[in-house]
């Protein structure tokens, strides 16, 4: 009985290590053995146009329904969420963040590489949010692609939408709004366009980061706050679903 127990887990052991495999490739994400599940956002963040075969891109559409498995999902306690993004796509981007910060599970953010324009709001949209030291966050106004017809309406679109991507902000980070949108419109720092680098220390003292930390870091903070939900499970059942 032992030796068939055996060979029925070497014979599936490759399958789930391939399955992995492919899963990392395709979309970046994966579920550790803690049950918690970790998931990329890197390079360009891809809306309702495909970008070029060559770039690395985080697809939306990849990402949305991901998200709401993980939410009905009884295997997975918490989300882990890795971020080396110069940004891109403001819808997308912005529906991820609301997704993320939608999530009853604990989440934990870290970024790496950096976490620029769009993915500042993916960044803030967890629980509770990491920086390596060398990790960059760019503020910057929302630019627009292709063909800008120069009318008071092109104008007020603009102002919309940078002031959802401001509000979502401030409401999920302890970042001000008013510092915020000085920060966006600085003249200052980037030579061909207005905005704010943020490395490691600064994002944490500007309030948008909440401690400077690597993976350890993060994966110890998200194993605590699935610790105090199982806790609050405990004492009040109805409160968790």
């Amino acid at each position: 009985m032992g030796e068939t127990v055996r060979k029925e887990e070497e014979n599936e052991t490759p399958e789930n290590e391939k399955d992995q495999r492919e899963a990392i490739r395709e979309t970046g994400d994966i579920t550790l053995n803690r049950r918690i599940h970790l998931l990329s956002v890197i390079g360009e963040i891809e809306g309702h146009e495909c970008l070029p075969g060559n770039s690395k891109t985080t697809k939306y559409e990849h990402v949305l329904p991901k998200l709401a498995a993980i939410e009905d999902s009884t295997e997975i306690d918490g989300l882990l969420i890795l971020l080396n993004t110069v940004g891109g796509d403001v819808e997308a981007g912005l529906a991820i963040a609301e997704m993320i910060a939608s999530i009853s599970k604990p989440t934990v953010s870290l970024v790496l590489g950096g976490s620029h324009s769009i993915g500042v709001p993916i960044a803030v949209s967890t629980d509770y949010s990491f920086i390596v030291k060398t990790g960059t966050m760019v503020i910057h106004p929302v630019r627009m692609s292709g063909t800008v017809i120069g009318a008071p309406q092109t104008y007020d679109y603009f102002r919309q939408m940078q002031d959802r991507i401001l509000g979502f902000i401030a409401d999920h980070s302890r970042a001000d709004r008013s510092r915020l949108e000085e920060l966006m419109l600085d003249t200052g720092m980037l030579t061909k366009d207005l905005g704010t680098i943020l490395v490691g220390r600064m994002a944490v003292d500007e309030g948008l980061i909440n401690e400077v930390g690597g993976i350890s870091d993060a994966l110890k903070k998200l194993e605590e706050l699935i610790r105090e939900r199982r806790d609050r499970s405990r004492f009040c059942p109805e409160t968790i679903q």
